[in-house]
């Protein structure tokens, strides 16, 4: 995610509640209070103040709203399906070409990560809707020629050519800075969501407009990055530190990040909450590099006809594939989970972080399947007392990350298990939790503290707004029982 300004950072003690990890995992929330029917009232910005109208949304926000039996709940999805494009979408021309930049919200910058992640729930609708089309065509263009900037960057400038980046905390950065440039953590899933994007848009529409000769060069520096972050020779051009008192803002030795056995894994400096890793070899990151490869080879060949990327993409995902069989995993066989940080010498970190891709997150990117018992393994384990990161407290539960402290429960999280299970009644615990967390605004937050849900970081935060109407166009095809309010047993 789109880090948050530093001076809004805070780590704050554990609450003293001792009976807040004895919650059985499907416990409904305590109630909260809800906002009353007087208060559901739009809470998006005027039609005029509206940064880009996409037709198909209105039509879809309607017919997915007519389907949601409860109140807030529909208040909820009218307000956030749209936040991206009612908020943080500058649509413009370049050289004759859209051009798309998206905000993360509250920050101005671009993050690769977020601006792909923020428009994904549009993409069923694009095929019929020429202004997504558009919208669409500028932001793979505008990712192509950031990944041509800086391969390196997680986050970019609205003007391609700002000397100087518009985020305060990043201008004193000890890396190699490039015009254009916000941010330069290297985040193996930058990129990964750029493919992603890139791929679910051509799959929706079937239009090959945006992969041209920039695209092309610029899909070829992504398997050439990925592939020299596996520093088999023990190498690598990325440098990174930054003055601060926070740790996870900076990597250490010399901004080379801690030893590790050369295993065939990607190197990830950082990870999707723009934390520094533990160890080197994020395994979430790595697998959603496996799959991002699959489908940059896919486009390679039907797409761009370069049978070379194609089998270059393919053979380096196989070979991140193997060392992620051989290096990933804690435990063996039936007891196997996936490791979420590792070194290649033996040393592992298991834990789970909100942010995407992370473990809890793999069958939703389609890294794995979503009946994998690997995969449903390691999911109950990060959603249980093992992961350091899962929070129970005061009627609430959820996994959040070190990134704004302990007992902060990611919104997030509850849409990802939400949308990876099969199982009504984890579901609707999850849907429960969503209605109790916005505290009335009538947005999703980036965290809000377990049992205090007035207490939350960020109230304009894009990527949550979209994720959240994703799940519940999801659940209108998947389960519409849920969304009308049919009756589900509770979980447990």
């Amino acid at each position: 995610m789109a880090s948050s300004p530093p001076d809004r950072r805070r780590v704050l003690k554990r609450l003293a509640n001792a009976g807040a990890l004895a919650l059985a995992l499907g416990a409904l929330p305590v109630a909260a209070p809800r906002a009353q029917a007087a208060e559901f009232a739009s809470r998006r910005p005027a039609p005029r103040d509206r940064r880009f109208v996409s037709l198909a949304v209105e039509a879809e926000i309607a017919r997915v709203s007519a389907q949601i039996a409860d109140p807030e709940l529909a208040w909820l999805f009218a307000n956030c399906y749209p936040n991206t494009l009612d908020t943080t979408v500058e649509v413009a021309m370049l050289g004759g070409r859209p051009d798309t930049f998206v905000l993360t919200g509250d920050i101005p910058a671009m993050w690769l990560r977020d601006s792909s992640a923020q428009v994904w729930g549009y993409l069923h609708l694009a095929k019929s809707d020429p202004a997504l089309q558009r919208l669409y065509r500028g932001l793979i263009g505008r990712h192509a020629r950031s990944v041509l900037i800086d391969p390196y960057a997680n986050a970019f400038a609205r003007d391609p050519a700002a000397a100087r980046s518009p985020l305060f905390w990043a201008t004193q950065d000890r890396t190699a800075m490039r015009p254009g440039v916000a941010e330069r953590k290297w985040e193996i899933d930058s990129l990964c969501h750029v493919v992603r994007l890139a791929w679910g848009y051509w799959r929706a529409t079937g239009d090959t407009t945006p992969f041209d000769s920039e695209w092309h060069r610029a899909a070829q520096l992504i398997v050439a990055t990925l592939r020299a972050e596996q520093r088999k020779d023990g190498t690598s051009p990325y440098r990174f530190e930054r003055q601060t008192t926070n740790p996870a803002d900076t990597v250490m030795l010399g901004g080379m990040g801690a030893p590790t056995r050369k295993t065939g894994l990607i190197h990830a400096m950082f990870r999707p909450s723009d934390d520094a890793c533990v160890y080197p070899f994020l395994i979430p990151a790595n697998l959603f590099a496996v799959q991002a490869l699959r489908w940059l080879a896919t486009l390679a060949g039907d797409v761009l006809h370069d049978a070379g990327l194609a089998r270059d993409a393919t053979m380096l995902a196989d070979d991140v594939a193997g060392a992620l069989a051989r290096y990933g995993r804690i435990g063996s066989g039936a007891d196997a989970v996936w490791a979420y940080e590792v070194d290649g010498f033996g040393n592992t970190l298991f834990m789970d972080d909100a942010n995407a891709p992370s473990l809890s997150s793999l069958a939703y990117l389609g890294c794995v399947p979503r009946n994998d018992p690997l995969f449903r393994r390691t999911e109950a384990r990060a959603w249980s007392s093992a992961n350091p990161y899962f929070f129970a407290q005061g009627g609430h539960y959820g996994i959040g990350g070190p990134h704004v402290g302990i007992g902060m429960i990611w919104p997030m999280s509850l849409m990802i298990r939400a949308l990876s299970s099969d199982d009504p009644r984890v579901v609707a615990a999850m849907i429960a939790q969503l209605k109790t967390s916005h505290a009335g605004t009538g947005f999703m937050h980036e965290a809000f503290e377990g049992g205090r849900p007035d207490h939350y970081t960020r109230p304009w935060f894009a990527w949550a707004n979209g994720l959240f109407g994703e799940l519940m166009i999801d659940l209108a095809a998947r389960m519409p029982r849920v969304l009308a309010g049919a009756p589900v047993l509770r979980p447990g």
